[in-house]
């Protein structure tokens, strides 16, 4: 079956403002620029394992706790030297501060994604509109299958690694991103997993080139075994650390990591690594399903030199 982007040519020559500043090779690059949004209509949609037990459990969400957790990720940023950009926060929109779903910076340009579910896919057009205003110049996206974010990791140079659920990212929306990595030369891993999980970065996620977090009781021993042969190894995560979002951080650039509050042990391990964790509360997001990989769509990511 052949599956291609919206306009294959058109893609092909992404703007060349937007390829220069927007533009991410590696994970675990030096962050320079990120887009969130404030969870101003910050709400649990029953759309995911997690959220459906925050909700049986008597979870609501406090819009002032969730508003200085978000400020306090952002302070955070700021703080490493990341230039934080924000999308506006839209009524009717309650997962919109999970940027990481709508869109992803890659090493050819700013693309725009196709999520599953109809609420996250209204928010596509308002990410676009903001993309478009910001660069002048028109934005891409996957129109093929579903893909969302959440399941994209661009590993570092060459290698890309894509979840495919069968639900929030299909075999079509996998393949129609990977396309181009692939005509580009890159070695592309996509890995099959249950729904459950809703994303790849809920049970995986990069924290250097050569390191990763990873769910052992949930990753099968053939993921292991691809990305042990790729060179990376992966610090274990337990299923119920996983399911507190203990996957979900952000590298900063390799050596400092954005991680929530509630997996002290896998704080501790990545510590141990040789990293620096900045630990910060985001209860109010990880009872909605979304960590703080979820919260952030990186724009820009410094590439190193071979």
């Amino acid at each position: 079956m052949k599956v291609e982007f919206e306009t294959e040519r058109s893609f092909g020559r992404i703007n060349r403002a937007l390829s220069t500043e927007y533009r991410v090779t590696g994970e675990c690059h030096p962050l320079r620029r990120v887009l969130l949004c404030a969870p101003h209509h910050l709400e649990p949609v029953p759309c995911c394992s997690v959220t459906k037990e925050s909700i049986r459990t008597g979870f609501r969400s406090d819009a002032a706790r969730a508003l200085d957790q978000h400020r306090a990720l952002r302070t955070i940023l700021a703080d490493a030297g990341v230039a934080v950009e924000l999308l506006p926060a839209k009524s009717g929109l309650p997962d919109l501060c999970f940027t990481r779903d709508i869109g992803v910076s890659t090493p050819f340009g700013l693309i725009a994604l196709n999520p599953a579910l109809d609420h996250r896919a209204a928010e596509v057009a308002h990410f676009k509109a903001w993309a478009e205003a910001t660069s002048g110049s028109r934005i891409e996206q996957i129109t093929a299958g579903k893909i969302e974010g959440g399941d994209v990791c661009v590993a570092r140079p060459g290698l890309l690694i894509v979840g495919v659920s069968g639900k929030r990212t299909d075999e079509a929306g996998a393949e129609a991103f990977a396309a181009r990595f692939r005509r580009e030369g890159w070695d592309v891993l996509l890995y099959h997993f249950d729904e459950h999980f809703l994303h790849l970065d809920t049970i995986f996620s990069m924290v250097r080139p050569d390191l990763a977090l990873g769910c052992v009781e949930v990753l099968d021993d053939a993921f292991f075994e691809a990305v042990a042969s790729r060179g990376i190894r992966v610090l274990p995560v337990t299923y119920k650390e996983a399911r507190q979002l203990g996957c979900n951080v952000v590298s900063i650039d390799g050596r400092r990591i954005i991680a929530g509050t509630s997996t002290p042990r896998v704080t501790a391990m990545m510590e141990e690594a040789g990293l620096t964790v900045f630990a910060t509360d985001i209860d109010q997001f990880t009872a909605c399903g979304g960590g703080v990989h979820c919260l952030t769509m990186p724009l820009q990511r410094e590439r190193l030199a071979a």
